[in-house]
């Protein structure tokens, strides 16, 4: 067996490993004893000797070790990393749409740091943390042959290892193909949708599956609706309410790149007439419409996260109670609203809390048709908080009568 630095924890720390979580804080370890490079793995110990598990260590990093398995014996080699990606892949087989969908998710699969999305027969990588960057050609290597098994021939790969987290890693932002380069234009389905997928220079990994089955809940309160879907990115939400039949749909978003593509999935699926884009900053485009005594059937609120950390809770507040107001005031009475809330720091309660005192603040009256969060294949595991981000609403809203 390899021998590895032992990383040792405080008296009473590695309360997060302990329930089932896999992050080490820098201020949990009591002593390292051996050699360990940035990246390397390190077998970790309680502070009376117990073997805790193996994980991968940085010290550039405030977590300090990310762990890859709870078994002091296990080796971290081809034989391990295969296991876990076929675990993760035969999860998705049995849990959702695999055309289009997250087969890696980090943490919530023993791999942590690593995210690799399937958009048909292309992947895209993202490597987040140093240690797994190490290994990510591999379990790339590993995916495509699990994937052939299945008859799924994998025609390129695309790095998006551009996200700014890196740096607190002691990592460069990096983007670009691994293997031989293609169209990075991607035609995918979903919910009956088709989208071109730009998995070079879209927002994150080019797409977001975690609102997969979000996007088709909201197709039953759409038939024959006035529907106006805010933040519409690439139209997903806007597209999903013109299939189901809605009479009238406009979906904004502050992005001109993101409306052009849009209108282009919008021809792609033959609604160009029925379903319109606006490049305009919601948050002034809203009120604006309110005077002007605009009334929908259904609302959308899907924003960026408008918080990534404890820090700006405050301001995010405020801006999701502006926005969920705003809205309520422009659903026709018994008509519905969808909001939503990517920020895992904009926990279940918060979001919750908010949406109540906006509605209290407009004088509407919410009844919950349902609560969701991210698609199966965005997996929350419990103990670690950070992989349950996503919150979804459907209301109906009423008046005060």
């Amino acid at each position: 067996m390899e021998q590895h630095a032992v990383v040792t924890l405080k008296k009473g720390e590695g309360r997060t490993i302990k329930s089932g979580g896999m992050w080490i804080y820098d201020n949990e370890i009591a002593a390292i004893a051996g050699e360990c490079q940035p990246g390397s793995i390190v077998s970790v110990a309680d502070f009376d000797g117990y073997p805790m598990g193996k994980g991968f260590f940085n010290p550039h990093s405030k977590i300090r070790v990310r762990m890859m398995s709870r078994r002091g014996e296990q080796e971290i080699d081809h034989v391990f990393l295969e296991m876990r990606v076929k675990n993760a892949w035969e999860y998705r087989k049995r849990t959702v749409d695999t055309h289009a969908c997250r087969v890696i998710f980090g943490e919530a699969d023993w791999l942590p740091g690593l995210v690799v999305d399937k958009y048909s027969d292309v992947l895209v990588v993202q490597s987040l943390a140093l240690g797994i960057d190490r290994f990510k050609e591999e379990i790339i290597a590993i995916l495509k042959e699990i994937l052939a098994k299945d008859g799924i021939q994998i025609r390129g790969v695309y790095e998006r290892s551009d996200a700014k987290v890196r740096r607190q890693e002691g990592m460069e932002l990096y983007k670009g193909f691994l293997g031989a380069e293609f169209d990075t234009k991607v035609e995918i389905e979903e919910n009956g949708v088709r989208y071109l997928v730009d998995v070079k220079d879209g927002q994150k990994t080019g797409f977001f599956l975690d609102q997969k089955y979000n996007r088709r809940a909201i197709q039953a309160v759409c038939r024959d609706a006035k529907v106006l879907d805010c933040f519409t990115h690439t139209g997903s939400f806007a597209l999903n309410a013109g299939i189901a039949g809605a009479s009238d749909v406009l979906g904004v978003d502050a992005s001109e790149l993101a409306v052009r593509q849009a209108e282009e999935n919008a021809a792609l699926n033959g609604l160009g007439r029925k379903v319109a884009f606006q490049c305009a900053d919601v948050f002034e485009l809203l009120p604006e419409l309110e005077r002007k005594g605009e009334k929908f059937d259904v609302v959308i609120l899907d924003p960026p996260a408008f918080t990534k950390s404890r820090n700006s809770i405050k301001n995010a507040v405020k801006g999701y109670r502006e926005i969920n107001l705003r809205a309520m005031k422009l659903v026709r009475d018994g008509g519905f609203l969808a909001t939503c809330s990517c920020s895992h720091f904009m926990d279940y309660e918060l979001f919750t809390k908010t949406i109540r005192q906006a509605a209290a603040s407009a004088h509407k009256r919410l009844r919950q048709v349902e609560y969701r969060t991210q698609a199966p294949d965005h997996p929350i595991l419990w103990a670690a908080e950070e992989s349950y981000y996503l919150k979804f609403y459907l209301f109906q809203v009423c008046g005060e009568k």
